[in-house]
């Protein structure tokens, strides 16, 4: 498939799942606890998809979008901008950060069940090619490499249409209860 016909596919993707939540009038918004605590992860990632719960306001913020997920592995693509720009005329590194950041928690979060989130231990992110609002659209492709019942690890890359790698990290996630209302977390 060439670059061109990629690019058209992404594209048509993250429409049609932004279509799917004009349709039915789901504006950006929270998941509660109790969604937390009813749906697996990757039921809550598949009703994002669907039309069916709330994208998070980050997405609109910062510009990244969920296109793809299964147990153990979540995509996200994103169009950098230059108001995503650093003082070298560059998409800002805490940019590159945050998709990859999503994807590798997203994909910990799709192996797990109802009742249990992933929090960020530790994260590390090797950008290897700067990226400039002259390249369309980029995926961040997280896999899970670790899942225990407490423990998780995941890894994650952000990819060009034209296979071209720019980033690549890893994560620890924790494994615990979601937020109760009120925001606290128990481990």
């Amino acid at each position: 498939m060439s670059i061109t016909e990629t690019l058209a596919r992404w594209k048509a993707e993250q429409q049609t799942i932004l279509d799917r939540h004009k349709a039915r009038g789901i504006r950006p918004g929270f998941l509660s606890p109790g969604v937390l605590q009813e749906l697996s992860g990757l039921d809550i990632y598949l009703g994002m998809l669907a039309g069916e719960i709330p994208l998070t306001p980050i997405f609109e913020t910062i510009g990244y979008y969920p296109v793809e997920f299964e147990a153990g592995r979540a995509v996200f693509q994103g169009q950098p901008r230059e108001d995503h720009y650093n003082p070298l005329g560059i998409v800002h590194g805490g940019w590159f950060g945050v998709l990859l950041d999503q994807s590798v928690g997203t994909a910990v979060h799709t192996a797990l069940p109802r009742g249990r989130v992933p929090t960020t231990l530790e994260f590390k992110m090797n950008i290897v090619r700067p990226l400039t609002s002259r390249t369309e659209l980029v995926r961040a492709e997280g896999k899970v490499v670790h899942l225990g019942s407490r423990v998780a690890t995941a890894e994650g890359r952000l990819m060009g249409p034209d296979g071209k790698l720019y980033a690549h990290c890893s994560t620890t996630c924790m494994v615990v209860a979601p937020p109760e209302p009120g925001g606290r977390v128990n481990g």
